[in-house]
């Protein structure tokens, strides 16, 4: 089943916008590759609200969350689904703003010494062209935007977990563990509207990347399936628009994850082979710009299908022999040359 991506999206940048009769939006002007038009900021309930994931640190930003609000009106909690800056830089100043304490799952999980990203460079699949453009680009991002990624730093007030339940003023928000993207990731669940805040879980633009050694592809599987079993109509994610027939859109994530598994198999077939060689072929039809990301998918996948018995990585980089010359059961690296078992 293909993935239906819906890019028909107009972010209104600085304008508040009323969605249902509980939830309100405002989309930060932080867009790139990886936070499509921005990063959405959905406030709750009227009267004393929830606002999730405060975005990026800009003031004209955070001034205009804060002007979405009535002049009775107040921010009383701050949900949190995920520590990637993204979402979460902005916390510190709203929280000067408003008081609010914070509410999450935990802090951010497992980060390598070394940035993966790093690892692996696509260099040479740009033109000159295209790398003035993206050089262009860059430029015109604002500093503090130009690095997103693991917020180390955040500690939530409140720490909360699976089925916790949420009450505020009109409002009832139910949290959903749901990890891959990041150990930590949550969803927010609004009885009362019968709709799902999905953070980076399901969006409808694209697909999340899963990214070890925090995210995990067994659990982002996990998760998905754990949201078959709700009965939400309606999805809201960070970035992009709603998705509608969720179950639908759900099972596609599901179903795609299975192809991309069989399409690393399917290459390993022909021999053993790199991350860096496998992602080119991959993901042809994917801004060139993501490639690092999918590789750091790719090694997800990697890392589940070596888990089951399928692959191997004979040594810790591409080229290293294994130990005493037999299959190494060290988990691979993200530079390790990988070929199927059996």
């Amino acid at each position: 089943m293909a993935i239906e991506f819906n890019t028909d999206f107009e972010p209104r940048y600085r304008e508040v916008v009323e969605l249902s009769p509980l939830v309100r939006r405002v989309v930060a002007e932080n867009p790139n590759p990886f936070t499509f038009t921005g990063t959405g900021v959905y406030i709750i309930g009227r009267g004393d609200v929830a606002v999730i994931d405060p975005g990026p640190d800009l003031d004209t930003h955070l001034d205009a969350v804060e002007a979405a609000l009535g002049p009775d009106e107040r921010v009383s909690h701050l949900l949190i689904t995920h520590t990637h800056t993204d979402h979460t830089a902005g916390v510190e100043s709203m929280q000067s703003r408003t008081d609010a304490p914070t509410h999450g799952f935990g802090p951010h999980g497992l980060i390598p010494e070394a940035d993966a990203l790093d690892r692996v460079s696509f260099d040479e699949y740009f033109t000159a062209e295209e790398n003035e453009a993206f050089e262009k680009a860059w430029a015109e991002i604002p500093e503090e935007l130009k690095r997103e990624g693991p917020d180390a730093d955040f500690v939530p007030d409140v720490v909360v977990g699976d089925d916790d339940v949420i009450a505020g003023n009109g409002w009832t928000i139910e949290v959903v563990h749901t990890p891959g993207h990041t150990s930590n990731h949550v969803c927010y669940g609004l009885r009362e509207e019968s709709l799902l805040f999905t953070g980076d879980h399901v969006m409808g633009w694209a697909t999340s990347v899963i990214s070890p050694p925090d995210g995990d592809l067994f659990d982002y599987l996990a998760s998905l399936e754990k949201l078959l079993t709700r009965d939400d109509v309606r999805y809201w994610p960070t970035h992009g628009p709603a998705i509608d027939d969720p179950h639908t859109y759900v099972r596609s994530f599901i179903d795609h994850r299975r192809s991309r598994e069989q399409q690393i198999v399917d290459r390993l077939a022909d021999g053993p082979s790199t991350i860096k060689d496998l992602v080119p072929g991959m993901y042809h039809d994917v801004d060139k710009r993501l490639w690092r990301a999918a590789a750091n998918s790719v090694f997800s996948h990697l890392l589940a299908l070596q888990r089951a018995g399928r692959v191997t990585a004979p040594g810790t980089a591409a080229g290293e022999p294994g130990r005493s010359g037999g299959v190494d059961d060290r988990p691979g690296t993200i530079t390790s040359r990988w070929a199927l078992l059996g």
